[in-house]
């Protein structure tokens, strides 16, 4: 193992609760590494696999999914979906060859910053110990990733124009 290493993280985060638990962390000056890039997304409900395997192909060490408590969910039930989609991902990354530990769903509501920050730091050192995703630079599968979610986007793109049509 390279003790060398530091992971890139991305972190989906949801707009309500755990985005808050980040800024809270931030702004109580809480100690946390500083691998992880935050995306705020309005619900955690609203992240699309495909954010994440694109993500990943496109060069992240592990993606760290964050939402609001089961149950306390600003838009009723799609933080569930969430959890759904992040068993999902996991079962389809290991079919990949990828270790389904480089996803992790945390659960943090506004008020917790210090578990936000806690949870942060040890995937941090979980990905750190799985090493470097050196996923799709010696294969195809980072095109074969990059080619669905750029076909997943011109969909969604030309589907909005319809609509607006």
């Amino acid at each position: 193992m390279n003790n060398d290493f530091e992971p890139t993280i991305i972190g989906f985060t949801c707009n309500w609760c755990s985005y808050r638990a980040a800024d809270l962390a931030g702004t109580a000056r809480m100690k946390y590494p500083p691998n992880i890039r935050l995306i705020r997304l309005m619900c955690s409900g609203r992240l699309d696999p495909a954010f994440v395997f694109k993500a990943l192909a496109s060069g992240a060490d592990g993606v760290m999914i964050t939402g609001c408590h089961p149950g306390e969910c600003h838009y009723l039930e799609q933080n569930y979906k969430a959890l759904r989609r992040f068993h999902l991902m996991r079962r389809t990354l290991q079919g990949l060859g990828v270790e389904p530990q480089r996803v992790k769903l945390v659960w943090a509501s506004a008020a917790e910053g210090a578990k936000f920050a806690a949870e942060t730091a040890a995937f941090v050192e979980e990905i750190r110990a799985l090493g470097p995703l050196h996923w799709g630079k010696a294969s195809n599968q980072s095109s074969v990733i990059s080619d669905q979610t750029d076909n997943w986007t011109l969909k969604t793109e030309h589907s909005s124009e319809e609509a607006l049509a």
